[in-house]
């Protein structure tokens, strides 16, 4: 608990587009990793466009870490396929938690970051102060496999007690 700096809630919210992996589609599923965790969403059967809309908690220590994902295909009598990989920083979305932001309106845009070669993001990523909260959207294209997007929500949580930031 003294290194904790706070949870980062990542909303796993949608695949799109993913690869087929089976006959004529895939039964995918999330493996979020960062340093020595690692979280999984639930399996969606025979569908390459999931609504997953998982909730996924990661303890956050070390600010650096990257978070890495990978979109898997469940196979009951092999193992699981792989369906493409991605990761994000959580810098841009820290360094908005620090500003003081109360008494803001609702949907005010903090800052936005670019897609580049630098990161995974397909699209503008928006965050966003948000009914007292601070949120990242982002979609990320998958790396490693012909085809597939994935859609998070990112949310900073202070835990009282811990070193913060």
């Amino acid at each position: 608990m003294e290194n904790l700096l706070g949870l980062l809630r990542i909303h796993v919210q949608r695949g799109v587009n993913l690869a087929v992996r089976d006959v004529v589609s895939s039964d995918p599923y999330v493996v979020i990793r960062m340093g020595k965790q690692k979280l999984k969403t639930r399996v969606i059967k025979k569908n390459v466009n999931p609504e997953w809309n998982d909730d996924l908690t990661l303890s956050i220590a070390d600010l650096s870490l990257p978070v890495k994902l990978t979109v898997y295909d469940r196979d009951t009598f092999s193992l699981d396929d792989k369906m493409g990989d991605a990761e994000f920083e959580i810098g841009p979305l820290v360094n908005a938690v620090k500003m003081s932001l109360e008494g803001r309106p609702n949907g005010t845009i903090i800052t936005k970051v670019q897609p580049s070669r630098q990161n995974c993001l397909s699209q503008e990523s928006c965050i966003i102060w948000n009914n007292g909260k601070v949120v990242q959207d982002m979609f990320l294209r998958l790396r490693n496999v012909e085809t597939g997007e994935v859609e998070l929500q990112l949310e900073w949580i202070h835990v009282p007690g811990s070193r913060g930031l």
